[in-house]
Formats: structure tokens, C-alpha cells, sequence
């Protein structure tokens, strides 16, 4: 069959897709929404459930731990079983797990309920990416990423505004229950419009152990990057308690899960070469990484997502604790971030139709870099806050613009059948990315802070060493939150004015190494030569033949 045959069987001139697409970015904006949606009502569900503190960070990291362990797992299970089957799947996990949060009694099910969106979420995100690469061809694919990347970009930013909503005029529930007709509307588009597609027939038999080591070893990494700074990177500093259980070791569980991750995957690496060696089916085809856009693209992805989303951990911290926003207000001043994404879904496309998808990687990497150094010049406890707002706006759009297109250097070149490994392996990239960078700038914002705040207080001559040290620790342990209650006490006030002085110059200073990591992405992208579009044909040695009205099987084969 002829590539463009197999155009037409797809669908590439069918408006049902765009529809499908529609309903892909809505599903995909909920997962990213409820990454951080959770954040700024996390002091209500403390009041509320009556839940410790440890509780509270389980809410807010059990999420995202499981979603970043599981993609790659579920990108292969989707090539194999159907990517709509799984993509669906995942809906209805996502959707029944939100029933249970919103409705969650104690801080025990409102965590197990976070696990279970874990597993929905990782279901859906590199399913959908994988969709739009066997559903997609030409100029159509690289809008269709375009949507995909600024849907990810724009919504990571609005979360905090809507929970700030939701929490502030209904109830923190809302933020869950608001998944629930989402989801419904999800479900029904997609079975609707959106076609199947999979692999043809496969050797039999599954890589279960690959599987299970590939989710060890990066639920090890993950969980290290993410609780670092919490728990000690080498030896305990704080107590550390999984429900009922608490881990009663000198040595630091951080330093034991990166071993244990890193042990996991090199055994993995090794079982996906004997394994493929032998002929045997493979959760990861090593071989993908032979293929120079995907290899390089890859790394790129993780070095810019560091950079990218560090920021959003610790830019909230300064609206609230130094400029005295609200949640709302505070998801409102980002705003500006989310337009900027969606706006360069807009010509993001055309110019990389007309320059290549190459060129504008780099050309929203020049931009995040102008974004977000304007905004660590910005950043300040005595100046006006609005020069942030065209800040995040540039940076917005350079967000979109590389989130969108890198996606299309990856997959350019993967062969459809295995867009799913190839989605999950970018997915699991950009998480690991992300997690990176909040664990290397959060370490640079609390040391920076601590080492400000103490320079600072040794101005105050009534403090004694051991109050300036209380001082600083209170601080940091509360990422600057308990700063407002020293504001409005009038014994407090000169502590807490240098302490905003303190978190405004440890926010800025963030904002520059993020700014530094994005160059270093930059500067990779080089490797990435040619003026590849995202666009490719369909290899020859694929053919897509009809499965019915509402459904497409991707086969290999001669």
C-alpha cells in the first residue's frame, strides 16, 4: 500500500480527527491541571481532614510519583492493546479515582486516591501523544503537536488559579469533582471521533519483568529528586513515615532509592538487550535510540524541562509570601504564562512548516531564556510586581513554542507502530526533567534563602544567635509562609521585612540557574540537525489497514 493511500485510510482529510484532537487536549489538560491544581488547597484539606504534615506532602507527591514511574509502561501496553483501548482506560481510572478523592473521608484515601489518578494520568499522556503521531500526517501532525505541547504548557499554569477558585468559592473538593463531567465529556468524544490504532500481530508473550523494573527504577529516581531536600542526600535529617510505617535508618532513604533506582534500570537496559537479542517482545526497543532525532531529542527534553518548570515551584512562593497574594490572585498573576503558550500554538506550526521544527525549538528556548531572566531582574520585596506579567508572557511563548515541536523532532522519525515507546520514553524524559529541576532549584532557593535571611538578621542586633538561627529555620522550613504572621506582628516586622528582601533575592537567583539549565538545552539542540518539520510519511514497512469505521490497525509487515 502507498503512503498515500494509507493517508486517506487514516483519515488525514477527515474533520472527525480534529474533533478527536479537541477532545485528546481536553483530556490532556486535566492531568497537567491536576498536578499542581492540588497545591494551593492543600492548607484547606490540612484544616479540614485534620491530616499531619507528612500526609499533606503525600497528597501533593504521590501523584506525581506514580505518574512518572508508569508512563513508559503504559506507552508500551498502548502500542501493543490499542492506544485508544488504554487512552480510555486511563479516562475512567482518572474519573473514578477524582469521585473518590472528592469525596475522601481522611488522609489515607484522599492519598490512595492520588496513586490511583497517578495511574490514570500516566495511562493518558503518552497515549494521546502517540494518537496524534498514527492519526496525524504532514502539515496536519505538526499542528496537531503544536495543540498537544501549548495544551501541556498553558495548563500547567492555570492550575493553581482554578484550584485557587475552586477552593476559595466552593470546597477543595471541587478540585477533584471538577475531573468528574470533564472526564465524561472526554470519554464520549474520544469513542466518538478519535480512531484505534496498534501494533499487528506481535511475538507472543509480555516483558513483565522489564516492567517491573523499569517502574522500580524510576520510582527510585523520582522519588529521590523529589524528596532530596526533605529528607537528607545522604544521611536523615528529618523522620521519614509512609502511613504507618517509618523508616528507622541513620542513612538517608533518599540515597537508598537512587541505588535502588539506578541498580533497576541498568538491569532493565540489560534484560531489553538480551531480550531483543533473542527476538523476544521488549517494553523498550533500545534500538529507537539509534535514531539520531530521537536520541538527541530526547536529552534535549530533559535538560530544557528542568529548566522550564523549576520556576513554577518557587514563583508561586514569592506572590504569596512577599507580595501577599491570594491562591487566586496568585494563580491569576501566572496567567500571563498560559496565554503565552496558547498563543504560540498559533504560528508555532507555520513556522516550523517554514523554518523547521528544529528552528523553533531553539527559538522558544531563546525565549524562555529573555522570559524568565526578565523575570529574576523583576523579582523584588520594594519594587512593582507587574513587570513580571510581560515576563511570563515571553516566556510563555517560548515555553509553547519548544514544549510543541520538540515533541515533533522526537517522534519524527519512530516508526508508528512504536510511537507508544517512542511517547512514553519522551513523556518519561520530560518528567524526569522536571523533578530534576524542582529538586536542583528548590536546594538553590532554601540554601540561598537560609544564607540570605541569616546575613540579613545579623543587622538586627537584638537577636541572638540562637534566635536568628530559629529565625532562619522557620523560614525555610515553611518556604516562607509563616513570613505573613511575622508581618503582622509589630515585634516580628523588622524579621519578617528581611525576610522577604531574603526569599525575593533566593527567588531571583533561581530564576537565573533555571535560565542557565535552559541554555545548556540550547546549546544541546544543536545536535539536532536538519530542517525536520515533525512531519514524517509513514515508513515503508508499515501499512495501516481499515478496521472499521472507528477503527485503525497499525501493522507491520512487507
Amino acid at each position: 500500500m502507498s503512503n498515500e493511500s494509507a493517508v486517506d485510510v487514516t483519515g488525514t482529510h477527515d474533520r472527525r480527527r480534529w474533533w478527536g484532537l479537541a477532545f485528546i487536549a481536553l483530556g490532556v489538560a486535566m492531568i497537567i491541571v491536576d498536578a499542581t491544581i492540588v497545591n494551593v488547597a492543600v492548607p484547606t484539606i490540612i484544616d479540614e481532614l485534620h491530616i499531619t504534615s507528612t500526609q499533606a506532602q503525600w497528597v501533593q507527591e504521590a501523584y506525581t510519583l506514580v505518574f512518572a514511574s508508569t508512563l513508559l509502561v503504559f506507552g508500551r501496553l498502548a502500542d501493543r492493546f490499542g492506544r485508544r483501548l488504554l487512552f480510555l482506560l486511563g479516562v475512567a481510572i482518572f474519573t473514578a479515582s477524582s469521585v473518590l478523592a472528592a469525596m475522601a473521608p481522611d488522609g489515607t484515601a484522599l492519598i490512595a486516591a492520588r496513586v490511583a489518578q497517578g495511574i490514570g494520568g500516566a495511562m493518558m499522556l503518552p497515549t494521546s501523544l502517540s494518537l496524534l503521531n498514527a492519526g496525524f500526517r504532514g502539515k496536519d501532525r505538526a499542528i496537531a503537536f503544536a495543540i498537544w505541547g501549548s495544551t501541556i504548557g498553558g495548563t500547567a499554569a492555570l492550575g493553581p488559579l482554578l484550584g485557587g477558585w475552586l477552593t476559595t468559592s466552593y470546597s477543595w473538593r471541587w478540585a477533584f469533582g471538577i475531573n468528574i463531567p470533564l472526564g465524561i465529556a472526554v470519554a464520549i468524544g474520544t469513542l466518538v471521533f478519535v480512531r484505534e490504532s496498534k501494533e499487528g500481530a506481535v511475538a507472543g508473550g509480555a516483558d513483565y519483568l522489564g516492567a517491573l523494573l523499569s517502574v522500580v527504577g524510576f520510582t527510585g529516581i523520582v522519588f529521590g529528586l523529589i524528596e532530596g531536600r526533605n529528607y537528607g542526600w545522604w544521611s536523615l535529617d528529618k523522620p521519614f513515615t509512609f502511613l504507618k510505617w517509618t523508616w528507622t535508618w541513620s542513612i538517608s532513604p533518599v540515597l537508598v532509592a537512587f541505588a535502588v533506582g539506578v541498580a533497576a534500570l541498568a538491569l532493565f537496559v540489560w534484560l531489553e538487550r538480551r531480550r531483543h537479542a533473542a527476538g523476544l517482545p521488549v517494553l523498550l526497543d533500545l534500538d529507537l535510540f539509534r535514531i539520531s532525532s530521537f536520541r538527541n531529542g530526547n536529552v534535549v527534553a530533559l535538560i530544557v524541562s528542568l529548566g522550564e518548570f523549576g520556576i513554577l515551584f518557587s514563583l508561586p512562593l514569592w506572590f504569596q509570601n512577599v507580595r501577599g497574594f491570594s491562591a487566586f490572585e496568585t494563580g491569576a498573576a501566572l496567567l500571563p504564562l498560559a496565554l503565552g503558550s496558547f498563543a504560540a500554538s498559533g504560528f508555532g506550526a507555520q513556522l516550523a512548516q517554514n523554518r523547521g521544527a528544529v528552528f523553533a525549538v531553539r527559538l522558544g528556548i531563546v525565549l524562555e531564556i529573555v522570559g524568565i531572566v526578565s523575570l529574576g531582574l523583576a523579582i523584588s520585596a520594594t519594587r512593582a510586581w507587574w513587570p513580571t506579567l510581560p515576563a511570563l508572557f515571553v516566556y510563555g511563548l517560548g515555553v509553547g513554542l519548544a514544549t510543541a515541536q520538540i515533541t515533533g523532532v522526537v517522534l519524527v522519525d519512530v516508526p508508528v507502530a512504536k510511537s507508544g515507546q517512542g511517547s512514553g520514553t519522551q513523556s518519561t524524559s520530560r518528567q524526569i526533567g522536571s523533578a530534576l529541576g524542582i529538586a536542583i532549584l528548590g536546594t538553590v532557593l532554601f540554601t540561598a534563602l537560609g544564607a540570605n535571611l541569616d546575613r540579613q538578621l545579623e543587622q538586627v542586633p537584638s537577636l541572638s544567635a540562637q534566635q536568628r538561627a530559629a529565625a532562619v529555620e522557620s523560614v525555610k522550613v515553611t518556604a516562607g509562609a509563616v513570613i505573613p504572621e511575622l508581618e503582622s506582628n509589630p515585634v516580628t516586622q523588622p524579621i519578617a521585612q528581611r525576610a522577604q528582601v531574603a526569599l525575593s533575592k533566593a527567588s531571583s537567583l533561581s530564576a537565573y540557574v533555571a535560565a542557565g539549565f535552559l541554555g545548556l538545552g540550547l546549546l544541546a539542540s544543536f545536535a539536532l540537525h536538519g530542517r525536520a518539520t515533525g512531519i514524517a510519511a509513514p515508513p515503508k514497512d508499515e501499512r495501516v489497514e481499515p478496521a472499521g469505521e472507528a477503527d485503525v490497525e497499525v501493522t507491520s509487515g512487507p
